[in-house]
């Protein structure tokens, strides 16, 4: 009786810890993610300004001014 009631602690624990380990997995991965994401994705400015530099820079270094 004592040896089934181990057991069925241990199997309770182990799956307590895994659920723990994959609910921590998740918002690291979350965080991770959020980290990666390009600061051009929350201003899209940035991306018209260097594209409107790189037209100044082609009509500066263009052969036939």
């Amino acid at each position: 009786m004592i040896a089934t009631l181990n057991l069925a602690a241990l199997v309770v624990a182990t799956m307590f810890a895994a659920a723990a380990a994959v609910t921590c997995n998740w918002l690291l991965l979350r965080v991770a993610l959020q980290l990666m994401q390009p600061a051009a994705a929350k201003r899209p400015t940035v991306r018209t300004e260097l594209v409107r530099g790189t037209a100044e820079l082609a009509r500066v270094f263009a052969p036939n001014r």
